[in-house]
């Protein structure tokens, strides 16, 4: 594996490790009534290359699954970032 392909995996993994990261941050604070992470961070992370993270978290968590602006645009953009990592990890080799 090219060394380019190897710094854009680590760096796609570690986004999508934040975007977890911040869902699970949010819905623990929901359940401890705390101060939430905003909904505008939350999908600015998924459409940030963070989408995987954002949708595992919310298939784990069951966290803002009802709501249609994450039901419909977290697998959207994950559809789109999974075409586009295909075609720049295609482009690396």
């Amino acid at each position: 594996m090219p060394e380019g392909s190897v710094i854009a995996a680590a760096v796609l993994l570690a986004v999508n490790i934040a975007g977890f990261a911040l869902c699970a941050a949010d819905k623990r604070a929901a359940r401890l009534k705390k101060r939430r992470v905003p909904e505008k961070t939350l999908i600015a992370w998924a459409l940030l290359f963070g989408a995987a993270g954002v949708y595992l978290a919310m298939l784990v968590f069951s966290h803002k699954t009802r709501k249609p602006k994450f039901s419909v645009l977290v697998p959207a953009a994950l559809a789109v970032q999974a075409v586009l990592a295909g075609w720049i990890f295609w482009r690396l080799e």
